[in-house]
């Protein structure tokens, strides 16, 4: 598929509430639309399609539509709640963890989910060289492994990756490459020929990690786009957020989990939610979240079960949340 093709349906994408309201056949009197926001709607139209008609608290919906209770100033609750500023190196690479770092590729994204930590940063958007980024890489032995993040890497052309693939590969020390995208999930195609066969012309390791919330985003072109990805040895990871009214029940997660592993991908994290200010309204309790985990354990094959974790900033890792004996979790 062309890039004109997945670029036509990207912009299908709905940024105007008012159209997706009539869309989903559902009257502003019944949901508390935030008209106004900074951070503006951007919903493909394939998950859109997936919005159950005339039901505010439709999970798909719930991720996308501003709704006034981002208005809500909580505390805790911060612009910056993983303190991306404090570990960049260079305007768009992050290094927290050691032998890792995060180029920031691009500001874009194929949707704005109303949860996203990185809503706020400065993408500095005019320099797109990343020379001074590059460099820095190629200075640092200890770095053998890059994370491709954004905003997201796939809405950069495959002409653009690869000539970044390219630059990256010709580092001598650099092993492995991580793509972080949601973009399959609203626009399986992206995932064309061109694109396959950049991953599958780089001599690093490839690992493709994808952000799918709810069993509703997975569908069969989603899936078969995976699996493409798949035939070439790459492993396909899944992250998700816990999300208060979305996905923060066994059932929910459980079919999940499990169309996951019924098509080889391997569930990662479950993140508790990154306390971004705007984003209370989807906080579940850590004790709810350890519940959860241990229900999902009693269900699923080990591999089938995320690992529970947050963000704390400083720590040299993601900080696990075991599982506990917690005798009265939130319900």
């Amino acid at each position: 598929m062309s890039i004109s093709i997945w670029r036509a349906v990207l912009r299908q994408n709905f940024t105007d509430w008012k159209a997706l309201l009539s869309f989903i056949q559902l009257e502003e009197a019944h949901i508390d639309v935030l008209k106004n926001s900074k951070f503006p709607l951007n919903l493909p139209r394939r998950l859109a399609e997936k919005i159950a008609k005339n039901t505010p608290n439709d999970p798909i919906l719930q991720q996308f539509l501003p709704v006034q209770k981002e208005t809500k100033i909580s505390e805790n609750f911060v612009m910056d709640p993983v303190d991306d500023s404090t570990f960049q190196k260079q305007k768009k690479l992050l290094k927290k963890y050691h032998g890792r770092a995060l180029l920031i590729v691009t500001s874009a994204c194929a949707m704005n989910c109303r949860f996203c930590f990185r809503q706020n940063f400065d993408y500095q958007t005019e320099d797109k060289l990343f020379d001074k980024e590059i460099e820095e890489i190629r200075q640092d032995p200890s770095i053998t492994e890059i994370i491709l993040s954004g905003g997201d890497p796939l809405s950069w052309s495959n002409k653009q990756l690869s000539d970044l693939f390219q630059r990256l590969s010709s580092i001598s020390h650099l092993k492995r490459l991580r793509f972080h995208t949601r973009f399959p999930i609203g626009i399986p195609e992206r995932i064309d020929a061109g694109f396959l066969n950049l991953l599958a012309s780089t001599k690093l390791q490839i690992f493709f990690i994808i952000h799918s919330n709810h069993p509703k985003e997975l569908d069969e072109d989603v899936l078969a786009a995976m699996k493409q990805i798949q035939f070439l040895g790459i492993p396909v990871l899944n992250q998700n957020v816990l999300l208060r009214g979305v996905n923060d029940d066994l059932e929910t997660l459980s079919e999940l989990y499990q169309k996951m592993i019924d098509h080889g991908i391997l569930p990662y994290y479950l993140h508790q939610l990154d306390r971004v200010q705007g984003a209370a309204h989807f906080e579940v309790s850590e004790e709810k979240g350890l519940e959860l985990i241990r229900q999902l354990n009693t269900r699923l094959s080990g591999y089938g079960v995320p690992k529970y974790v947050k963000e704390i900033p400083g720590e040299e890792s993601k900080t696990g949340i075991q599982v506990g004996a917690y005798t009265n979790p939130q319900k």
